[in-house]
């Protein structure tokens, strides 16, 4: 007999007829738990494609809600657009389809969810069809209504589904043919679990996106098609930025969140490897390329060489002229979906992305009427904030009562930008509107945040010398291994000084003369004079020998106007294993940026700091 025959028979034996004068705890459970009939809340999924396999997603709180309360509005659904997402994508409700804004995707099937079973090989449910899902609920209905258990359904696909009470409800899977024991199809195959309603499942429902955009950040890819380990596009990694942005906003802005000064960031991919790559040049190279390790060459067509395809007069152009019009293209849009956004832009470059977004910006005309009157230069975007005065600039930091002392002075915007701290204390402005005037007036340029493996800072001040700024941990501090060997190298140090400290002051003990004759006090007054001085040289061979021990007070380094004479270059604290051989985590360093919320916290900080909003608490 098999499993699923004996267990079928032990639940017939545990729910025999009910007599009038008996009945089981089974029974009073379910006619408990069946008194009344509430419906099932829907919530709203769509399916991803993920390494060739269905996976279906649900939709934030706030998405779904709004997909349902369209649906349920009693208006035509055909011709019904839901932007969802933060409006980076809108569902097609008539279609039951999710359709990518901003770019090349392909479409995705949209579902209203109540019933649901689990999957074959993981633990992950999936939804059924929605007219199948109505069925099992009027089933379900009419059981816990009647109290009436056991019903059987048929699916569409001849699966079958038994509702053998509100906590046991299963689907079998049937296999084609009967076995030698003859038993039927709907017996067989191991049977998976149905769920009713998304509350009974383990799923991750995130609550949605803030409304307001503070600031658009357009990032431009490196090398190749895929830009990490995992040859992930560029739409997945910017999805990963952007949700790492989502969740540090939540953790180091909570004060400006609640207090309704900020809303979000939002990073938009720009695309130039599919239009260069679609132009016939692999065609070309098809024919060139050589049929010997093939999957090596392939990944060198569509990767290494973009860099020659980049040194190239013909195909540098290209790309320079993609990555523009797609920036334009995607903000005049970006404009369009949203028309109160008052926010600023920057860019964003990975890898050769970088150096793409550098010779841009270097072409650049000096006004936007010189831009529009070349069809052929590139109309990049300009950053709005730009074209505050300074009046207005300061009445958006809450500072206008120091208007008047910058009117006095003949400060204006472009004085203000190469003022120091010093100048304005001068003027007589306290620290704290200092530090947000500066913040605001030297940083209003739109900056690039390219994770580049080259130094800026030596080729801008080529005769000063200094290390690049290390990034914080954005938990704060730096992380623990690089602490502990600061503090090993420190202990160290101390302990030899002290040593050759204790050595030197017993070695003039062992050779100083005796002076039998000199009274006590004489000779009190000169060991103290003696030990005074012994400490002095002590101190001074300390300080001679122990530069890491002793730290100075650094002055500020300042890189001249580019950035506002703030530091450009800086670099992320290591990981404990990276320690060990850094040649092995090269690559892995290069691509790892997506995902660090070191990064990511680094840009909100260089955003929002030109507007005035710091973290609740500075990281050391």
């Amino acid at each position: 007999m098999s499993s699923v025959e004996s267990h079928q028979q032990q639940l017939s034996q545990s729910d025999p007829s009910p007599s009038p004068n008996s009945c089981s705890s089974f029974e009073l459970l379910d006619m408990d738990a069946g008194s009344l009939y509430e419906p099932v809340s829907p919530h709203w999924f769509y399916c991803k494609i993920i390494d060739s396999k269905e996976t279906w997603i649900p939709f934030n709180s706030e998405d779904s809600q709004q997909l349902e309360e369209a649906y349920g509005s009693g208006k035509d659904c055909n011709g019904r657009v839901v932007p969802t997402d933060g409006g980076r994508y809108d569902v097609h409700l008539g279609e039951r389809m999710r359709y990518a804004v901003y770019w090349d995707e392909l479409a995705s099937e949209v579902r209203r969810c109540t019933w649901f079973y689990k999957g074959d090989k993981d633990n992950k449910y999936v939804p059924y069809s929605e007219s199948f899902s109505q069925v099992l609920e009027e089933t379900y209905k009419l059981a816990v209504t009647l109290d009436e258990w056991k019903k059987k359904l048929e699916s569409p696909n001849r699966e079958i589904i038994i509702l053998h009470n509100p906590k046991l409800m299963v689907h079998y899977q049937p296999v084609a043919g009967s076995d030698e024991w003859g038993s039927t199809p709907t017996e067989q195959g191991r049977p998976r679990t149905v769920k009713r309603g998304v509350e009974n499942i383990s799923v991750d429902i995130h609550c949605g996106e803030p409304l307001q955009i503070d600031h658009l950040v357009f990032v431009v890819h490196g090398i190749g098609p895929a830009c990490d380990l995992r040859f992930r596009s560029i739409v997945q990694c910017v999805n990963d930025f952007r949700s790492v942005s989502l969740n540090l906003l939540q953790t180091h802005f909570k004060k400006a969140q609640e207090n309704q000064q900020i809303g979000r960031v939002e990073f938009l991919p720009v695309n130039w490897h599919s239009p260069l790559h679609s132009t016939g040049v692999d065609v070309d190279l098809q024919r060139i390329t050589l049929p010997s390790i093939n999957r090596l060459r392939h990944f060198t067509n569509d990767t290494i060489l973009d860099v020659f395809f980049y040194n190239s007069p013909t195909y540098c152009q290209t790309i320079v002229d993609t990555v523009a019009s797609e920036m334009n293209r995607i903000y005049t849009l970006f404009l369009q979906r949203n028309p109160d956004f008052k926010g600023g832009v920057s860019i964003a470059g990975h890898s050769l992305g970088s150096l793409i977004l550098f010779d841009i910006l270097t072409n650049q005309k000096e006004s936007l009427g010189d831009m529009d009157g070349e069809k052929d230069a590139p109309n990049i975007v300009v950053d709005e904030g730009d074209t505050l005065t300074l009046e207005e600039g300061l009445k958006k930091l809450q500072l206008s009562e120091f208007f008047n002392i910058f009117e006095k002075e003949k400060v204006d915007k472009e004085a203000l930008a190469l003022c120091t701290d010093k100048d304005l204390q001068e003027m007589g402005i306290p620290l704290g509107p200092r530090k947000k005037i500066l913040n605001y007036f030297r940083t209003r340029k739109n900056s690039t945040f390219d994770p580049v493996a080259y130094r800026i800072e030596p080729m801008v001040v080529p005769g000063v010398e200094f290390e690049p700024m290390l990034i914080p941990h954005h938990k704060g501090r730096k992380r623990m291994h690089l602490e502990l060997r600061e503090g090993l190298t420190r202990m160290s140090m101390d302990l030899k000084n002290n040593l050759l400290g204790s050595l030197r002051m017993a070695w003039k003990s062992f050779t100083r003369a005796p002076y039998p004759a000199l009274q006590a006090s004489e000779t009190t007054e000169e060991t103290e004079a003696e030990s005074e001085s012994s400490s002095e040289k002590l101190s001074d061979v300390n300080t001679e020998e122990t530069p890491v021990a002793v730290k100075e007070e650094v002055p500020p380094i300042n890189v001249g106007m580019l950035n506002g004479g703030q530091r450009i270059d800086y670099v992320l604290q290591e990981k404990p294993i990276e320690s060990f051989n850094e040649y092995l985590f090269a690559l892995q360093s290069h691509l790892c940026y997506w995902e660090s919320e070191d990064t990511v916290l680094l840009v909100l900080k260089e955003i929002y700091q030109t507007q005035g909003i710091f973290l609740d608490q500075p990281l050391q």
